[in-house]
């Protein structure tokens, strides 16, 4: 049986890629700092921006070989406010959930990646376009990238890195028609695209270092005031 951990499998992507990855056979942990919907699912409780708590995290789980890493941990809300007013407390605290988290969760995995495997980074589309006061989340998702192409050179050939840069994701079924109509495809994303996603890039073994946007072709248009 192939083995997985998802960061963040608690919250909207990480439960939806827990479940496809348990749905196709896999044994799935979630390192999140609360527990998961999902009752099929290893559950660790993790800061994965700590470097104590992720040893801590892997030393509990005790798995000695890994498939697959999903990097999805970090903090939700892309807003920090006014960058003449951020904190640097709260921007280590957006940083470090999602590019420390994963340099961390990513360096105790390679030993358990002896035989070969896959990791996935969860960037965003932001890491590309910005609306207002997204400096940190900006950033944070920015370096994903880079993270993404460096490590699947330095990891290469026995394991890939590839990244998924999600565009606008929603569980709530009480949209307006005009949030729809922004997107190409005529939908917002639903989490099942970001499932789908990293079910592809597990097994796409001639695909490395590269960012794959689940966006519904929403950064493809362009937009001029009327």
């Amino acid at each position: 049986m192939k083995r997985a951990i998802v960061t963040g499998g608690a919250g909207l992507i990480g439960s939806g890629v827990c479940r496809a990855l348990v749905a196709r056979g896999w044994e799935v942990a979630s390192f999140d700092l609360k527990a998961g919907m999902t009752t099929d699912t290893r559950q660790i409780l993790c800061d994965i921006g700590d470097e104590a708590s992720v040893a801590k995290g892997y030393e509990e789980l005790g798995w000695s070989e890994l498939d697959l890493l999903v990097n999805n941990g970090g903090v939700a809300d892309p807003v920090s406010g006014p960058l003449a007013e951020l904190s640097l407390e709260d921007w280590r605290k957006t940083v470090d959930s999602h590019l420390t988290g994963a340099f961390l969760m990513t360096r105790s995995a390679i030993p358990l990646m002896a035989k070969g495997g896959s990791i996935i980074n969860m960037a965003s589309t932001r890491a590309f376009m910005s609306e207002p006061e997204t400096e940190a989340y900006a950033a944070s998702k920015g370096a994903m990238v880079a993270l993404t192409h460096a490590l699947a050179i330095s990891l290469g050939p026995k394991t890939r890195v590839n990244a998924i840069a999600p565009g606008w994701i929603s569980g709530d079924d009480d949209l307006r028609p005009v949030d729809h109509d922004q997107h190409p495809v005529g939908r917002v994303g639903r989490v099942e695209d970001i499932a789908q996603a990293v079910l592809y890039l597990a097994d796409a073994g001639f695909v490395t270092g590269q960012v794959l946007t689940v966006d519904g072709g929403m950064t493809r248009k362009m937009i001029y005031a009327e």
